[in-house]
């Protein structure tokens, strides 16, 4: 198992919470995963900051998130799910809560859709908030020219999230690197597992690794880092630390400390917006 260590700051960009206080959509999927349970594995990781993605699951209650983002602690922050019509005063609440950008699930029903991208945008622009996505990246071809004009960033999931897997040179691949070279753009160094990207699969996914070297070769700068835990979509993968240490392996041995660094602290920091003392309410441990 891959020990790879963080450094202090560090922050897991995408996660979430499921907590049975709140009541998820009758067809959710669902692994009771609360936000205590989550400070535990950051312990273990030394992870000091995370970002709670609201799942699908939630549709657009996100009750749940901003409450997990609260009893996390000033090291939280939130990607909401929220309604076309939702207003700019709603919208002012949500940032103070901790909310910095919008999810767009695009690989699933319901949610937000492609038409409400633009407007969304235009919406959430004067928070400084960024549009969270994650559809089939093969897709990315015919959606480039959109993502690049619009008037906030773009955040994209799982190294792209390319249903069925994907060779380096495949034009798809190649217009999410184009989305990278704008400056506007970050990609998910997380979920290798999600959609079948790697045919060999757990523990090492060869071909998700090939990936998410290359863009972290090409784009320091733009790549974040995540567990993607409690990984509700594989009930085989246990909700523990065995995957993010894999993925943790990716970042350590494309450049070591100094990509730990850039990936891990440095670049989240930016996007997210945190202070040097927004930290979780947990302590580092060996």
């Amino acid at each position: 198992m891959n020990r790879a260590r963080l450094p202090g700051g560090a922050c897991d960009c995408h996660m979430h919470v499921f907590d049975r206080r709140f009541a998820p959509l009758p067809d959710a999927m669902y692994r009771e995963a609360t936000a205590q349970d989550y400070l535990a594995l950051a312990a273990r990781l030394c992870v000091q900051r995370t970002v709670v993605v609201q799942p699908s699951g939630y549709g657009f209650d996100s009750r749940c998130t901003l409450d997990a983002v609260a009893a996390l602690g000033a090291g939280a922050r939130a990607i909401v799910v929220v309604a076309p019509d939702t207003t700019e005063s709603e919208l002012r609440r949500l940032h103070a809560a901790g909310a910095r950008g919008v999810r767009f699930m695009l690989l699933r029903p319901g949610g937000l859709g492609w038409e409400q991208l633009a407007p969304m945008a235009e919406a959430v622009a004067p928070l400084g908030w960024h549009l969270n996505l994650q559809f089939d990246g093969r897709e990315m071809p015919m959606r480039l020219a959109a993502l690049r004009a619009l008037p906030v960033d773009v955040v994209i999931d799982h190294l792209g999230a390319f249903v069925g897997g994907i060779a380096p040179n495949d034009p798809a691949f190649r217009a999410l690197l184009e989305l990278l070279e704008g400056g506007r753009a970050w990609v998910k160094l997380s979920g290798p597992y999600t959609y079948r990207m790697s045919a060999a699969g757990h523990p090492d996914y060869p071909e998700a690794a090939t990936l998410a070297r290359l863009l972290a070769s090409e784009f320091p700068d733009r790549c974040l880092w995540a567990s993607d835990w409690p990984h509700v979509s594989e009930p085989g993968l246990l909700p523990d630390d065995a995957l993010a240490r894999v993925t943790l392996g990716w970042i350590d041995a494309i450049g070591g400390s100094a990509a730990m660094q850039r990936i891990g602290v440095d670049n989240p920091a930016r996007l997210y917006g945190f202070a040097p003392g927004d930290l979780l309410n947990t302590k580092e441990t060996p």
